[in-house]
């Protein structure tokens, strides 16, 4: 067996709002995340974040985040892709609160890692559907920043 190696696929700058906290629900702290906007540029794809989609996070512990965004992409060429990215965000319980309260926090004492899920319609990026994607993120107070790694 050869071990998998990563690709680098794209750099994204997802702009967020402010969250819409839940409360204490049964199954954990719950935030919703509004996702306004963006942009994303990689060595195939370049283009735009499309508003309206959200990160629904849950505050498992004061160390740990779990993470369930939705969003959109639009290419320059106008292909659309659906994203789906779940992930973890783990850190000290005083890095993690300084990222809910919208500070910002060194990225090297955050370990914020993905799984993103790419859908589209679009016959020329169809290989997006059927191929697997990691990311590597960081946090700053009015967006999120992540470098997608192909699977290969």
């Amino acid at each position: 067996m050869i071990a998998p190696t990563l690709k680098f696929f794209v750099r994204l700058r997802v702009d967020v709002g402010e969250p819409i906290d839940l409360g204490a629900a049964p199954a954990g702290h719950r935030r919703l995340v509004p996702v306004l906007g963006g942009t994303f540029d990689g060595p195939q794809l370049r283009g735009r974040v499309l508003p309206g989609g959200a990160d629904d996070q849950r505050l498992v512990s004061d160390t740990l985040t779990e993470l369930d965004a939705r969003y959109a992409l639009e290419t320059d060429d106008g292909a659309r892709i659906g994203v789906r990215n779940v992930g973890i965000r783990v850190g000290a319980a005083a890095d993690i609160a300084a990222i809910i309260r919208g500070e910002p926090v060194p990225a090297e004492r955050i370990y914020f890692r993905t799984q993103p899920r790419f859908s589209t319609a679009d016959a020329g990026l169809a290989w997006l559907n059927e191929r697997l994607f990691v990311a590597r993120g960081f946090r700053e107070p009015s967006a999120v920043s992540l470098e997608v790694y192909l699977v290969e």
